[in-house]
C-alpha cells in the first residue's frame, strides 16, 4: 500500500508518492495556468525565518526541482531570469534538505530537543548499511531513514552548491560553506565531507573553512552519535589550518560526555589544565560534565551507579570552584536536578542555599527541579510553597512547566478542586497547560460530580493548545500521512 506524502499549495496541488519505499515519483496538477499564478502561490516550504516573498518562492522553486529530480544545469538556470541569490536565500534551501529529506514522520522521536529520546550510543555506518541491506530494523538517529530520499537529497545539494556558484557567479561564504559541511555531516556521508573540506580550504586560502566551521561539524556528528568521527574532526583542523578555541574543546567534550566516553573528555581536560596551555577551560566546561554526570546517573537503576556519577558529579563542582571558577545558575541547575531526581534532597537545598549566599540568582528552572521533587514525592504543599517563592523573590514566573506537576499530584492525591484552581490560575497568567493536563481536569470534575470549567474558559484552553501544536510543527514539521484514495 502507498503512502502519500501530501503538501496543499493555495493554487498549486503537490502529490509526492513513495512507493515501497524505493520509487520516487512526483506529480504537479496545477489549477490556473496562468503565469502570474506562480507568483502569487502560497510557499510549499514555508519558514518562520524568511522575510522576503521573492526569496521564499525561490527557495519553493528550487526544492521542488530537487523532488521531481531536474538536473541544475542551464535548462534550469533559465527558469530564473532574475534571482536575487543571498546568503540567506543559499542557507535556507541547504537547512531545508535535512528537514524534508533525512527524516519521516516516524522519526519525530529522535528529533533535537525530545523528552522520550533513548540515550545515544556510538554508531557504526556500515553496520547500519547492511543491516538496512537485510532488513533489519535500524535504532538510534538513522532509524527511519529511506536511503533513496538521503541519497537523492545529498546529491542534490551538492548539485545546487556548484550550480549557484557556475550559473550565476555567486560567491560562496563561510555561513553557506558551513551549511553544506551539515548537510552531508547529516546524512553521514564523509568521505565527501572530507573531501569537500579540503577542496573549500585549498580554493579560498583559509577563507571558507575556519574554526567555527569545524566547530559545527562537531556538534552536528555528536547529535548523530557519530562521536569517533567527531573526534576525528577535532584532530583534523590542523590540516585544515584551524585553530582550535575552548569552544571547540568544550564542544567535543561535549560530544563525548553524549555517549558516556568520559575517559577521553577527563582527557582532554587534563590538556587544558595544563599550565600555559593555549585553550584553557571555563566554567561550561565543568558544567558540561557534571551535566552529563547527572544525566547517566538517571539511565541506571543500580544504586551503586547512581552513587558513583553523582560523586562525580558533586567532586566535579568542587574541583570547580578550587581551580578558582564561580559556578552559574547553569551549572547550580545541572547539579540540583541531578540531585532532586536521584531524591537527594538534603544536598539540592545545600546547594540552593549556597545560592543565595554566592548571590547567584536562581531562575524559573531551578524551582521547577524542586516542584517535581516535592510533586513526585507527594509534599505538594510544599511544591506550592516554592512556586509562590519563587514569585514572591521574583526569580522568574510560574509557566506550565511549573504548574503542570503540581496539578496532576493534586489529581492523584483527590485535590480536584485546587486542581482546577491551579489551572484557572496557569490560563489567568498567560500560559496554556497541555492537552493531557487539561483532560485529566476535566475528567476528575466529571468523576466527582465537581462544576466543570466554564465554556468560554475551555474555548481559550483549545485555542492556546492548538497555537502550541502550530508552533511546535513550525519547529518539527511531519508531512502528513494519509491512506490512498481508492
Amino acid at each position: 500500500m502507498a503512502m502519500i506524502y501530501y503538501s496543499l499549495l493555495r493554487k498549486t496541488k503537490t502529490f509526492i508518492f513513495f512507493r515501497s519505499h524505493h520509487q520516487l515519483q512526483f506529480h504537479t496538477s496545477s489549477i490556473s495556468s496562468s503565469s502570474s499564478s506562480t507568483q502569487t502561490q502560497k510557499p510549499l516550504f514555508s519558514s518562520p525565518s524568511t522575510q522576503n516573498h521573492s526569496s521564499s518562492l525561490i527557495v519553493n522553486q528550487i526544492l521542488t526541482a530537487i523532488l521531481e529530480n531536474r538536473s541544475f544545469d542551464s535548462e534550469l538556470s533559465s527558469s530564473f531570469p532574475n534571482p536575487q541569490w543571498t546568503v540567506g536565500t543559499v542557507c535556507e534551501v541547504l537547512r531545508s534538505i535535512p528537514r524534508y529529506f533525512f527524516q519521516s514522520c516516524e522519526s519525530i522521536g529522535r528529533q533535537k530537543g525530545f523528552r522520550h529520546r533513548t540515550p545515544l550510543k556510538q554508531r557504526i555506518l556500515k553496520q547500519e548499511s547492511e543491516h538496512i541491506e537485510k532488513g533489519i530494523h535500524v535504532l538510534g538517529p538513522g532509524a527511519y531513514r529511506d536511503p533513496m530520499k538521503v541519497k537523492l537529497g545529498l546529491d542534490k545539494a551538492l548539485e545546487f552548491y556548484y550550480w549557484v556558484e557556475t550559473q550565476f557567479g555567486f560567491s560562496h561564504t563561510e555561513i553557506t560553506c558551513r551549511e553544506m559541511s551539515i548537510v552531508l555531516a547529516k546524512g553521514n556521508r564523509l568521505n565527501v565531507l572530507w573531501d569537500f573540506l579540503k577542496e573549500m580550504e585549498r580554493k579560498s586560502n583559509g577563507l571558507l573553512v575556519t574554526t567555527t566551521t569545524v566547530t559545527c561539524l562537531i556538534k552536528v556528528l555528536g547529535e548523530e552519535g557519530l562521536v569517533n568521527e567527531a573526534l576525528a574532526a577535532f584532530y583534523r583542523m590542523k590540516q585544515l589550518h584551524c585553530r582550535p578555541d575552548v569552544y571547540a574543546y568544550n564542544t567535543i567534550i561535549g560530544a563525548l560526555c553524549r555517549v558516556g566516553k568520559f575517559r577521553k573528555a577527563r582527557f582532554l581536560l587534563e590538556q587544558m589544565e595544563l599550565p600555559g596551555f593555549r585553550c584553557p577551560p571555563d566554567t561550561f566546561t565543568y558544567t558540561i560534565f557534571i551535566s552529563f554526570y547527572c544525566k547517566y546517573s538517571l539511565q541506571t537503576s543500580c544504586k551503586k551507579a547512581i552513587r558513583r556519577r553523582l560523586w562525580e558529579a558533586n567532586h566535579m563542582f568542587r574541583h570547580m570552584i578550587f581551580k578558582g571558577f564561580t559556578p552559574d545558575v547553569v551549572t547550580y541547575n545541572c547539579l540540583i536536578d541531578g540531585c532532586c531526581k536521584t531524591y537527594r534532597i538534603e544536598r539540592a537545598l545545600e546547594l540552593f542555599d549556597d545560592m543565595l549566599k554566592k548571590c547567584c540568582v536562581p531562575n524559573r528552572i531551578t524551582y521547577n527541579s524542586f516542584i517535581r521533587y516535592y510533586s513526585a514525592v507527594n509534599e505538594i504543599d510544599k511544591a506550592v510553597e516554592m512556586m509562590r517563592k519563587m514569585k514572591l523573590m521574583n526569580h522568574g514566573k510560574p509557566t506550565t512547566s511549573s504548574y503542570t506537576p503540581i496539578i496532576h499530584a493534586l489529581c492523584e492525591a483527590g485535590r480536584v478542586l485546587e486542581a482546577r484552581d491551579f489551572l484557572v490560575e496557569l490560563v489567568d497568567g498567560g500560559s496554556f497547560p497541555r492537552e493531557y493536563t487539561a483532560k485529566l481536569v476535566r475528567d476528575a470534575l466529571k468523576s466527582t460530580g465537581e462544576t466543570v470549567f466554564e465554556d468560554e474558559l475551555w474555548r481559550k484552553i483549545e485555542e492556546g493548545i492548538k497555537i502550541r501544536y502550530n508552533q511546535v510543527m513550525q519547529v518539527k514539521p511531519m508531512m502528513k500521512q494519509i491512506l490512498p484514495s481508492a
